[in-house]
């Protein structure tokens, strides 16, 4: 009688890869974290998902290519954009031969985490990865319990295993006070970090261990909340979550630049007061330079780079 030899392991790159998911509420600073991840990553080899390239600052001396839904850097990270779906970007990432140490995907500003969780938790994910906390990023100048009344906001805190209290040098002692408070009323336990320009030493927020998988053994158990989002659903959650915290987008494209002094105008004298929140690649007659726009509650800033596509607004 023969006996056959065991069958090899199955190799799979990237077994139990970490992922950190990094959300919070329009304009509290997750982009700005973000480039500081890629900024301060010391040897890590990390793997981005973001919505839009154009929102991270990538130095041009960094970049070895870019395709449609992929940007690969010099120093062995990459960024991927989630335009068809959150499990094909990380699927993706899996299959790529080449070295990746951390995942770190970006929501949308007004998107409850919880969906993404359970993506991770609760569909063939959670063999291939391993979810390593949420983060959520607070403006702490314009952040109230109110907050725009909104769904999402609550539920950014209500999820987060880390809070990150951004921009703390735009708001009083007081302000941080109250608003520490308020965080450990919606999360029991809450584990705060003060930053400024979204500046966290990372070893305070990758590899941390915090996200337990028990947390969410009810809602990945039923039958409902367990199956595997397909993409329509995940826009359809986004956009309902937009009209339910009393939100609506406005999305312009154009092939001819701006006039600077009538944009500049337009910001100071003619911006409605209910513009919370806006974004965007500015061309300028008057400028070579690309300049990412970024504007939030009464600030906005702009940032010119080169361009590395054709010159356009969006």
């Amino acid at each position: 009688m023969t006996t056959s030899a065991p069958p090899e392991p199955l190799t799979i790159p990237k077994l139990g890869m970490p992922v950190t998911i990094i959300t919070g509420f329009l304009g509290s600073g997750k982009t700005t974290l973000l480039n500081q991840i890629l900024s301060n990553r010391s040897d890590a080899k990390i793997a981005v998902l973001v919505n839009e390239f154009g929102d991270i600052n990538i130095d041009s001396q960094l970049l070895v290519s870019i395709d449609e839904d992929m940007m690969e850097l010099s120093n062995g990270c990459i960024c991927c954009t989630i335009n068809d779906g959150l499990v094909d970007a990380v699927y993706r990432v899996l299959e790529r031969d080449d070295r990746i140490d951390h995942m770190v995907i970006e929501t949308t500003g007004v998107a409850d985490p919880l969906p993404i969780i359970l993506t991770f938790l609760g569909t063939k994910l959670r063999d291939l990865t391993r979810l390593d906390s949420v983060v959520t990023m607070v403006d702490s100048e314009t952040f109230t319990s109110e907050h725009f009344e909104s769904e999402a906001a609550h539920k950014q805190l209500t999820y987060a295993d880390i809070t990150v209290l951004n921009k703390i040098d735009l708001a009083s002692p007081d302000q941080i006070r109250i608003l520490e408070a308020y965080v450990r009323t919606v999360k029991a336990g809450a584990r705060i970090i003060h930053s400024q320009y979204g500046n966290v030493p990372l070893p305070l927020i990758l590899d941390m261990g915090y996200n337990n998988a028990d947390d969410y053994a009810d809602l990945i158990g039923s039958s409902d909340r367990a199956k595997p989002k397909h993409d329509h659903e995940h826009h359809h959650h986004h956009s309902s979550h937009l009209d339910n915290d009393g939100f609506s987008t406005i999305a312009f494209e154009s092939d001819r630049p701006f006039d600077v002094k009538k944009f500049e105008t337009f910001l100071q004298a003619d911006m409605p007061a209910e513009v919370f929140r806006a974004k965007g690649i500015l061309w300028f007659y008057e400028s070579e330079l690309r300049h990412v726009f970024q504007l939030s509650g009464v600030r906005f800033d702009i940032n010119g780079d080169q361009w590395r596509s054709r010159p356009r607004t969006s």
